[in-house]
């Protein structure tokens, strides 16, 4: 049947966390670590040097390339897939400080506005209240060593990235270095690339705009007067400055991105990783893997996922995947991304959250951020928190490594459904207009100016590709040909009964199935008429599969994928017997951060489809009997029992985990919930 597909998904599907390496290293540690990350479901990472390393292990060192052989070598053995970080530590582009030291020409370059220059100024133009001047910027990266970091005096000099020789350097510093060690593992064990938001002026620099040394020549040969420029400073526009952004786009386009794309196709490997900001569609065509990053609680459950600039996050890579022939879009997500300050404080609930909200924007590959090597000392609250191996309920995590399996199986090799085209100006998503739409559930695609040439007007509709658009949300005399809307005016992709704005719809064919894959936004039960007849359901979290009625009920953190199946032979989703077992607390365990309840249950028989529920924070294992029934990572809990449970009386035991923040952070409560 249709679903079972997404039962078991290939290694292909795996999430690829950020491994950090980030302490003393040690080749059977090493070992150690990838052979439990395997086993937990998790068939590769990525290689990330992290602030923490001893400057014994120096970047790009014999000592350096040595554990990363050990690791390379041992994925090979084991089946799993690498992922290359071609930085030390980010932003990329400049070889941990390499490219600078062997070149100091090959620095950050900067537009400022001066009172009067000074002698390591370029003067652009003499403006009656001062001058335009290039200069370097001073940016810098993080850096691998202790010392190293933002503000820090060791901390790495980043590089003019628009500029094509020290682009070149920089290749040749990081990526000709891992060629010539690992070119064997190229096209195999080593799927990519992976370049990490590479900043034009680099970081910790103020009131300076991107620049290059020279760029006042391009600028002027394609008609900008330097004059015009000023405006930048006052946070003005003209066409001098629109011409300013769409050159600085285009180069960086071209010198950065273009020639790491050209050298990672030459060299069998994808170019993975994502550009700087959450809105840089016209930066996507560049990679193999369209990629984004959702970090630092941009989003979140409190704060909803259709507010604000960021809320195009997901629907961006996707999109972007589509519109230039890409089979995978990726997110490096949940870095920094505990709640109000208190970095180990990122709940199961969040986690879920985060996984859907971008699920259903049609992500297919995940890079969780992430695995830590070492815990110890400051690294404890370097971007935290762990969320693999030094995460509460690690012996669970196969839940959340099958489950990122299965959203990334439904998301790929799909074509589009959706009616209408969202018409926007590269770099603005109109973000405002896609949350209505996405309120209404209303599938839609993004098409940038940028993109025009590979849509096609024919018999009133807008073709990209094989997959036609009915309508358009567009500016007036753009696409005359095709029927023009409102974001209000869009029909729905999923009919329902009622207004659900906290529903989320991806509308799409999988091999000739129509599907629909849903994702509940919101921190309450969608309960609602479902206006569409023959449908089967499947649920990625549970693996369960069932016929649906005309009644929807999307349950807080819940997705489901419906589709339309011929000779359909389920069942009806049969309605659980519930439970609730009075608990008592019994036992709390301070360091392990837990809690033990009991409870009795006198049953005069077994009752079918019986199911414990209950609330949690945050996760839980039950035992019924002495037997593992389960293990849950959010609220609210449902646990199948009926196979453990006997007449008369039965023992239950329930060990509640709390989040770390309780042992790494600020205390937050933890336990059952009322």
């Amino acid at each position: 049947m249709f679903h079972e597909q997404f039962e078991n998904p290939g290694s292909e599907y795996s999430a690829i966390p950020f491994w950090f390496l980030d302490d003393r290293l040690d080749d059977d540690e090493i070992k150690r670590q990838m052979d439990d990350f395997k086993a937990h479901g998790i068939d590769g990472v990525v290689l990330h040097p992290r602030i923490g390393l001893p400057e014994s292990i120096g970047y790009l060192s014999p000592a350096f390339f040595h554990f990363l052989g050990t690791a390379i070598r041992h994925a090979a053995k084991q089946g799993m897939s690498i992922v290359l970080y071609d930085e030390g530590m980010y932003p990329s582009g400049s070889a941990s400080g390499l490219v600078v030291t062997k070149n100091p020409r090959f620095a950050s370059v900067g537009l400022a506005l001066a009172a009067s220059p000074s002698p390591e100024d370029t003067i652009l133009f003499h403006l009656a209240n001062g001058f335009l001047v290039s200069r370097p910027t001073g940016g810098t990266i993080r850096g691998i060593h202790y010392g190293e970091d933002d503000g820090e005096k060791h901390a790495p000099r980043s590089a003019d990235i628009l500029n094509p020789e020290a682009v070149r350097a920089f290749i040749q510093c990081t990526h000709e270095a891992y060629w010539r060690h690992f070119r064997r593992y190229f096209g195999n064990t080593i799927k990519g690339f992976f370049t990490d938001e590479p900043t034009i002026i680099g970081r910790n620099v103020h009131g300076m705009f991107p620049w290059s040394q020279g760029f006042e020549k391009v600028y002027q040969e394609h008609g900008g007067r330097l004059e015009d420029l000023a405006a930048l400073f006052a946070g003005e526009e003209n066409e001098g400055t629109r011409l300013y952004h769409t050159l600085i786009k285009h180069r960086l386009g071209e010198v950065y991105y273009g020639q790491l794309s050209a050298w990672c196709s030459a060299h069998h490997i994808a170019l993975m990783g994502h550009p700087e900001k959450s809105w840089d569609i016209t930066m996507e065509r560049r990679f193999t893997v369209p990629g984004q990053d959702l970090v630092l609680r941009w989003l979140a459950p409190e704060t909803g996922d259709t507010t604000g600039p960021d809320s195009v996050l997901g629907k961006c890579s996707s999109d972007a995947a589509f519109l230039y022939g890409k089979e995978r879009n990726s997110n490096e997500l949940f870095g920094g991304c505990g709640r109000k300050g208190n970095d180990w404080h990122l709940t199961g609930s969040d986690r879920k959250w985060y996984i859907d909200y971008l699920a259903v924007r049609g992500v297919n590959l995940f890079f969780p951020h992430a695995f830590y090597y070492s815990i110890r000392g400051k690294r404890l609250h370097e971007r935290a928190p762990d969320v693999g191996p030094h995460n509460i309920a690690w012996d669970d995590y196969q839940l959340w490594s099958t489950y990122f399996k299965r959203v990334s199986a439904i998301m790929s090799g799909i074509k589009p459904l959706a009616k209408v085209l969202l018409v926007v100006r590269n770099d603005d998503l109109e973000w405002r207009k896609a949350s209505v739409l996405f309120q209404r559930q209303v599938d839609f695609l993004y098409l940038p100016d940028s993109s025009f040439a590979v849509a096609m007007e024919k018999d009133g509709k807008l073709w990209i590709g094989n997959v036609p658009f009915d309508s358009v949300i567009a500016e007036e005399g753009l696409f005359p040909s095709v029927p023009h809307v409102r974001v209000d005016e869009v029909e729905s992709d999923l009919p329902l009964d009622r207004a659900e704005p906290m529903l989320r719809v991806r509308h799409f064919t999988k091999e000739g199935t129509e599907c629909w894959f849903l994702a509940n936004a919101g921190e309450e039960a969608i309960d609602c008429g479902l206006l569409l007849d023959g449908l089967s359901c499947y649920e990625p979290w549970t693996g369960e599969a069932y016929r649906m009625g005309k009644s929807l009920h999307l349950g807080k953190r819940e997705t489901l994928l419906l589709y339309r199946e011929s000779g359909n032979t389920l069942e009806e989703k049969k309605e659980p017997f519930l439970l609730h077992p009075a608990f008592h607390l019994v036992a709390g365990r301070k360091r392990k951060v837990e809690k033990v309840y009991k409870a009795t249950l006198l049953l005069d028989s077994v009752p079918p489809n019986a199911t414990v529920s209950l609330l949690a924070e945050e996760a839980a294992t039950l035992f019924v009997n002495d037997v593992k029934a389960g293990t849950c990572m959010f609220s609210p809990m449902s646990f199948p029992v009926s196979s453990l449970l006997r007449k008369g009386r039965n023992s239950l035991a329930l060990n509640v985990y709390g989040s770390l923040a309780n042992r790494y952070g600020k205390p937050v409560p933890y336990g059952l919930l009322p």
